[in-house]
């Protein structure tokens, strides 16, 4: 059974913390006055109950939601904590009071809002970061994205308000944070955009999923590199062995590391390019979606399907190989006459 805090207690807590927060990093005073409205974190089980507990304590009212252990709000404060990970997000007003004067003292016994560079300082330090956008997606191109960043250019993505796309909803707010990063990135973005035609060749050509993102990735770098031939590193989400880019890269471009690793969105340059990659994929739909008179989707679902079927019905089935990942079951599904039913997947090899 938690054993909850006086108010005295949590006042001197608060008190202590604030305190602590100046005396261990006096010389980075400007950090403290970032606002801050969405704030996101991993927790193990003890500190996940341990929050519960604080929520129950400070009043929050509790909510069902898909997904979560648990989700509360008070006023225009939402607090969710996920199964997946479990991870914690803190939105709305008043998040950051909440993360520096409850979360962090009660809950991690640490600073970590405003201190990236402190807990994380290899996301300051010159990399490439690489993502993409569309892969399982049944309509509209394979995007990949990479994004420059040092000290200078992470710490103002930060503070722009940076961070995975798939944590947006909304397009309007990957559009207008995607312009703020080619502002502060400038010519340290760069884009590969493989259209469903040219996709599908590659596709028939590699035979993976895997070995295709390897081929992107490694033409991203490869730009990168010919504008940053200096930067020593490339990171990007785990999706394969680190193999599958190291051999489509030239020979000017053998020299980077290349780093993968799970919830490398985490990491601001990665998470930049997540939004960059998004907003050209979600720019590509609303072009050909206005071409040919039908909302194009995102995914894969049976409101996919059935727009597929209606676009075949008005243009025929060589459409498809336009507009679509061919390779999906949906193409076979959808004008089974035209695209063969997708063979089993093939385990890769490097």
């Amino acid at each position: 059974m938690l054993l909850e805090p006086t108010a005295e207690r949590a006042s001197k807590v608060a008190r202590a913390y604030r305190q602590s927060r100046r005396r261990l990093f006096p010389s980075t005073p400007h950090l403290l006055n970032t606002s801050v409205n969405t704030f996101t974190a991993l927790l193990n089980a003890e500190q996940s109950e341990r929050l519960r507990g604080l929520l129950r304590e400070r009043g929050f009212t509790f909510a069902e939601k898909p997904y979560t252990l648990f989700f509360a709000q008070k006023e225009k404060l939402s607090v969710a904590v996920y199964e997946k990970g479990p991870k914690v997000l803190v939105q709305g007003r008043g998040a950051e009071d909440f993360v520096k004067f409850e979360l962090e003292p009660t809950i991690f016994g640490e600073a970590r809002l405003g201190y990236e560079e402190v807990h994380s300082p290899e996301m300051f330090e010159p990399h490439f970061g690489v993502d993409e956008s569309g892969k399982g997606d049944f309509f509209g191109p394979l995007v990949i994205a990479g994004i420059y960043v040092e000290r200078l250019s992470a710490r103002k993505l930060l503070d722009a308000g940076v961070q995975d796309s798939k944590r947006i909803g909304s397009d309007a707010r990957i559009r207008a944070l995607a312009k703020e990063i080619r502002q502060i990135a400038r010519d340290g973005v760069d884009v590969v955009a493989i259209g469903p035609r040219r996709y599908n060749e590659l596709y028939k050509k590699f035979g993976n999923l895997n070995t295709l993102l390897g081929w992107g990735h490694a033409r991203v770098i490869e730009n990168l590199l010919v504008r940053r031939p200096d930067c020593p590193r490339s990171l990007s989400d785990k999706f394969a062995d680190a193999r599958v880019i190291e051999n489509a890269l030239m020979s000017h471009g053998k020299r980077i590391k290349i780093d993968q690793r799970t919830r490398a969105e985490t990491d601001i340059a990665v998470a930049a390019a997540s939004i960059v990659a998004r907003e050209v994929f979600i720019n590509w739909l609303d072009r050909k979606s206005k071409e040919l008179g039908v909302r194009l989707g995102r995914g894969v679902s049976e409101a996919i399907k059935t727009t597929a079927a209606t676009i075949v019905d008005k243009h025929g089935s060589a459409i498809l190989s336009e507009i679509a990942k061919t390779h999906f079951r949906t193409a076979h599904e959808t004008a089974p006459g035209a695209f063969p039913a997708p063979p089993p997947k093939r385990a890769w090899r490097p």
